[in-house]
């Protein structure tokens, strides 16, 4: 009995299915069980046969992508719900319909452009199997109402090494990284901190333009004001700034100010924005004024600045796994010894405000 990841690739453009069939084949682990141009055709193909992980266009004909995800969450289509990844040119034109998708529980989104997607698919071969293995390992709940070997940089193609620690400053600062699940977690963590909380920095793996709209999502539910960030900004108390999608963020200082940059980069753990370039320039300016937390994701983005800002004199912790959905980074973080302590979400805010009161 084969152990690959069954796919289900939902599209009405045949070359889209076509391309992404053979891009998803390509990898050994993963096996296109059936292909579908839309939600009513895809449904006859999961009765017959239940994949491990969809594809999934947003505009298509009968049944738009938004309404069919909604009834794979409600466990209306299938008895379980099944992980989705959203491939579409829509979401890059109306962002927020990113935010609905999200909320809606696909766990990763990837753009395709509305001209040249067989060769945006095929350059993008390891982003797409990399976000179907990660929506494999994902455990979603039910909602009511050609692979190629790449060399894997690491945050000192962005940072400055010869930058030591500055901690001057008494301000506190929180840091979050997250991925795979990562949406859903901020929101739950930012509508649970107070207005008046210290400044805090958020690397989300999320593709360019979508952060926006995110970001204004996530100001709408939070206490705290939240934003995009732009090179420049100053993090202050009561500020949450996100990670702009496609550019890497880092902390910096001038005077006793802790000021961000946005800057552009080769793709770092195989993300841009990277929770390592972020996480390690906390470090370097922060110090041990910072108290940071890598939540869920698949892969090791963020386990290594995370152990930096512990050796520095930070306050470090990772989400625990009953919690996450998918226990990949944080559980990285805290094979390294990067975590102090794995924390169920629910408890992320109150613990890091605490933190930053007091030292370890």
């Amino acid at each position: 009995m084969s152990n690959k990841i069954k796919v289900l690739v939902v599209d009405d453009s045949a070359l889209v299915r076509k391309v992404l069939t053979e891009v998803l084949n390509s990898d050994p682990s993963i096996d296109v069980i059936a292909q579908a141009s839309d939600p009513l055709f895809a449904i006859q193909k999961i009765k017959k046969q239940r994949p491990d992980v969809i594809t999934l266009d947003i505009e298509m004909p009968r049944m738009d992508g938004i309404t069919f995800l909604k009834k794979l969450m409600s466990g209306e289509v299938s008895e379980q719900p099944i992980p989705v990844v959203i491939c579409s040119s829509l979401t890059r034109k109306n962002a927020s319909t990113t935010v609905e998708a999200l909320r809606a529980g696909a766990v990763e989104i990837i753009t395709k452009p509305e001209i040249g997607v067989k060769g945006f698919i095929e350059e993008s071969a390891i982003q797409i199997i990399d976000s179907v293995k990660a929506a494999s390992r994902a455990r979603v709940k039910k909602k009511f109402g050609t692979s190629k070997v790449t060399t894997k940089q690491n945050a000192d193609v962005i940072l400055q090494k010869s930058v030591k620690a500055m901690s001057e400053t008494t301000d506190k600062i929180i840091a979050i990284g997250a991925s795979t699940g990562g949406t859903e977690a901020l929101r739950q963590f930012l509508a649970a901190m107070p207005a008046l909380s210290p400044g805090v920095l958020i690397v989300q793996h999320m593709p360019e333009k979508f952060t926006t709209a995110f970001a204004k999502h996530l100001n709408e539910i939070s206490p705290m004001e939240v934003r995009e960030a732009v090179t420049g900004d100053r993090l202050h108390q009561g500020l949450a700034l996100v990670a702009p999608g496609g550019h890497h963020m880092l902390l910096k200082r001038s005077g006793a100010q802790y000021i961000v940059e946005i800057v552009d980069g080769p793709l770092v753990s195989r993300h841009r924005p990277s929770v390592d370039v972020m996480f390690r320039s906390v470090a370097r300016f922060a110090g041990a004024n910072v108290a940071a937390c890598l939540m869920t994701g698949m892969g090791d983005d963020g386990a290594t600045g995370l152990k930096e800002i512990r050796d520095i004199g930070g306050r470090t912790f990772a989400q625990d796994e009953a919690t996450s959905v998918v226990f990949g980074m944080p559980k990285e973080a805290w094979k390294r010894g990067a975590a102090e302590q794995l924390i169920p979400l629910p408890d992320i805010a109150s613990i890091l405000l605490s933190a930053c009161r007091t030292k370890r």
